[in-house]
């Protein structure tokens, strides 16, 4: 009992640090060197990323990050490469959504800023391959590259400031005066650069329109005008510092070069002239070459472990929030790198590795959507490519809205803040195309989006291209940033006229059926065909069940809404309850799963990778295990209907689906299923997996199984409405005996610390911002209890509240 009184005395403590951390930042700076098991992480379990040598692919290379900026990290020996990003460089202009032909105009691409270059000298290449170590440590958010070079260490530290705006690499060597390297940029955009002193800076230019495909391949892209380089200007400036007895010069006034110093400190940052998603970039007063000097300049005043503090600080106050260990004693494979991890893990299952993917999708989203920043597109904010796979855009037929599945539960809720805030762009430019396109009013949003906010229909086949609901599923995610942090001004100012917004157009873009029911039409179910009884391939009806289930959770959000800001005589809301009652059911199909069209059509492809019409399940709540015990069923005939392969995001999704379900087994079963070395020479011959550096692979690589995964991890531990609580609702007792989980969020702003052994719970304990009544769900029983906000509940095994201490 001794050792269970320390467990939650540390928690005690640990919810108080949050607190102080959540709104004091400059009190939430704690070093690694000394932390405890109250600060969120078990000591035995380093959280890292390690890796046997340089990188050969991308995927090998280490990403990191600060949300506006990102880098990736190749780790080579004689010649080191980072990637660079920044979240606004895209190709294209703001265009004119409501004309019926824009579909010609669009395909927008985000594009890769440059390259930062550095070149050693040839001793280099001699270097000792054992004594080479490459790491990410997510508890740091710094990554590290170390090897020797006969008696000589060289080591190289990274990170990517968010307080600061800038990436940082440090480059030491162990004997005075042996590092000497040269550096500069490279670009496959039109650019140029010029070093001033030791500073270089790079000055480029995006296409507003993208060249068609087989032209950017044939020929060197460069060299093509840019039309008086009407769209994006970017810069990029880098500054070296060096020891004392070191030198800075340049070389040809394009590259700077280091000579017979003991360390390095290159400090980079990147801008461009983004003005907003309805500025033209002719138009933009923003100049992004000073903005990258000036920043420069600002942090002039701050020496390296300056930099390297005030960034720490900023990301453990988010990071060290959750912490997860499920099995106990130490990491046996903590030798191994990473990716012989990965390979090992259909043999020894090991629960740390689990742990750290988890991780690993907090690290991701922390690093590549923060406050004031774009949202984390396709590949997060991480691309070497001009034209990356699906141009890098955030798509909204599931790949955006996974991204964020796991901010809220996992305790990062202000990287949704870019979500929120692209969705309000997303409503100014879909009124037009609403208005234009479909003659109804509020706001619509196709499947494909861009920088731009672009809200029209995209090219292509009516199969993906013809869906105006990824509005509607963003929609509520704002309802459900309420739900877990209770936060009523924010309902009051941004979610609830978004939420207005979306039902004004649903309302009119449903019409009554020959049954009765309210319809949508046209229709289809994303990225899936189905056999018309004429025996033709096709894939537009009339409303498919995402559509309706979609529709029911905008409708019981804005219901919801109006309860809560009083405003439920307004004209809008009558509407809603009416329609409400009009809306058909969710039908099942012959074999007993749910139907995914209105009709029972014939399904050419069964183990299809969308599982769209299980949106009521998850992420949507109209379908429920007490409430709908026999569409709960029907969901579970569906899962295995459509199997387990299928890409990265497709696993996950099935994961949080039978984690919904409260099925340990095959929940567990796909979180497995990801654990798959992919090769990147030959992802073709894979469906999902991980590449060496963790990225999750559709194949190509997308970020969204990576943010999937901590959903649905989250979602096995911790469920909940704003008034229920499930306490391991999907814990695999046989895989992960014993373990806890500190810092997860549920709905009702409610933090979760919860401990278990030998696969049942041991105790729990809840804390709120507010006055919170709820029911405590474990394994059949159920307590009801009101929390208070500034105090720590805990709880046995039979769910009794053993104990209030106050914070």
């Amino acid at each position: 009992m001794a050792e269970k009184s320390s467990f939650f005395a540390h928690f005690t403590i640990l919810l108080l640090i949050l607190i102080i951390t959540i709104t004091c930042c400059e009190g939430g700076r704690r070093r690694s060197s000394g932390r405890t098991l109250m600060d969120g992480h078990d000591l035995s379990r380093p959280l890292k990323l390690t890796f046997a040598g340089p990188s050969r692919n991308w995927t090998d290379a280490i990403p990191i990050g600060n949300g506006r900026l990102g880098a990736t990290i190749w780790g080579g020996v004689s010649s080191e490469t980072l990637n660079i990003n920044e979240d606004t460089i895209w190709t294209g202009v703001p265009a004119d959504y409501t004309n019926p032909n824009a579909p010609e105009a669009l395909a927008q691409v985000y594009q890769l800023v440059g390259d930062l270059n550095l070149q050693f000298d040839s001793s280099h290449r001699k270097y000792t391959q054992a004594s080479y170590h490459r790491e990410l440590d997510l508890e740091t958010a710094l990554a590290k590259v170390s090897y020797s070079v006969g008696s000589v260490e060289f080591s190289r530290e990274h990170f990517a400031s968010n307080p600061d705006q800038v990436i940082v690499v440090k480059i030491s060597s162990s004997k005075p005066g042996s590092l000497s390297f040269k550096a500069s940029f490279d670009s496959d955009l039109h650019h140029h650069s010029e070093t001033k002193g030791n500073q270089i800076l790079m000055q480029g230019s995006c296409r507003p329109k993208r060249l068609p495909v087989n032209l950017s391949k044939s020929i060197n892209a460069t060299n093509i005008p840019y039309d008086d380089h009407k769209g994006l200007q970017f810069a990029a400036a880098l500054e070296v510092r060096v020891s004392n007895g070191g030198s800075v010069s340049s070389l040809g006034g394009k590259k700077l070069s280091v000579e017979k110093a003991d360390w390095a400190v290159l400090v980079l940052t990147a801008a461009s002239n983004f003005d907003g998603p309805f500025t033209m970039p002719v138009d933009s007063k923003r100049d992004p070459s000073k903005e990258c000097v000036d920043r420069i300049s600002s942090v002039q005043r701050y020496s390296y472990s300056d930099l390297y503090g005030r960034h720490l600080g900023d990301y453990q106050k988010l990071f060290n929030r959750v912490s997860l260990q499920l099995s106990g004693g130490g990491n046996k494979t903590e030798a191994a790198s990473t990716a012989e991890r990965v390979r090992s893990f259909r043999k020894d299952e090991d629960p740390s590795l689990v742990e750290l993917l988890f991780q690993y999708g907090r690290y991701l989203l922390i690093s590549s959507s923060r406050p004031g920043t774009q949202v984390a597109n396709l590949q997060g904010i991480w691309n070497r490519d001009i034209q990356p796979p699906w141009d890098g855009a955030p798509h909204l037929n599931i790949n955006l809205q996974m991204n964020y599945w796991h901010s809220l539960p996992a305790n990062i809720r202000e990287c949704q803040e870019p979500l929120l805030d692209y969705m309000s762009a997303l409503a100014i430019n879909g009124r037009k195309t609403a208005q234009v396109n479909y003659g109804a009013s509020g706001w619509v949003a196709h499947q494909v989006s861009d920088i731009w906010a672009k809200t029209s229909p995209d090219r292509g086949e009516a199969v993906w291209a013809l869906w105006p609901m990824g509005g509607a599923w963003l929609c509520t995610h704002a309802w459900e940033h309420y739900t877990y942090t209770m936060d009523k001004e924010f309902l009051k100012k941004k979610g609830y006229p978004l939420l207005e917004g979306c039902t004004s157009f649903l309302l009119d873009w449903l019409i009554k059926g020959k049954d009765g029911y309210l319809q949508t039409n046209p229709s289809t179910s994303p990225e899936h065909m189905f056999t018309s009884p004429d025996g033709k391939p096709a894939s537009v009806s009339y409303s498919s069940t995402m559509d309706i289930a979609i529709v029911k959770e905008v409708f019981s959000a804005i219901v919801s809404a109006s309860e809560v800001l009083g405003k439920t005589n307004d004209t809008l809301i009558g509407k809603v309850i009416a329609a409400q009652a009009n809306l058909p059911p969710t039908r099942l199909s012959k074999d007993g799963s749910i139907m995914e069209w209105a009709e029972d059509f014939e399904d050419p492809e069964v183990h299809h990778r969308h599982v769209s019409h299980l949106f009521g399940l998850f992420p949507g709540h109209s379908i429920t295990l007490e409430k709908s015990p026999e569409l709960a069923k029907a969901v579970e005939v569906s899962l295995k209907k459509r199997g387990e392969e299928g890409p990265g995001w497709s696993t996950t999704w099935k994961a949080a689906l039978w984690a919904r379900l409260h099925n340990s087994e095959h929940a567990y079963r796909l979180v497995t299923h990801i654990f798959d070395l992919v090769d990147p020479l030959n992802e073709r011959n894979y469906e999902g997996g991980l590449y060496t550096n963790l990225f999750t692979a559709h194949p190509p690589f997308q970020i969204d199984a990576n943010f999937g995964f901590s959903a649905a991890v989250a979602e096995m531990l911790v469920q909940s409405t704003t008034k229920d609580l499930y306490l391991l609702p999907a814990l695999p007792a046989d895989k992960w005996p014993n373990g806890y989980v500190k810092g997860l969020r549920a709905r009702g702003g409610v933090t979760v610390n919860i401990r278990w052994m030998e696969g049942s719970l041991v105790e729990f304990g809840l804390v709120s911002e507010q006055s919170v009544s709820t029911r405590i769900v474990y394994r059949g029983n159920s307590v009801a209890t009101t929390l208070s906000p500034g105090k720590v509940f805990t709880f046995d095994k039979d769910l009794k509240c053993i104990r209030t201490e106050k914070l």
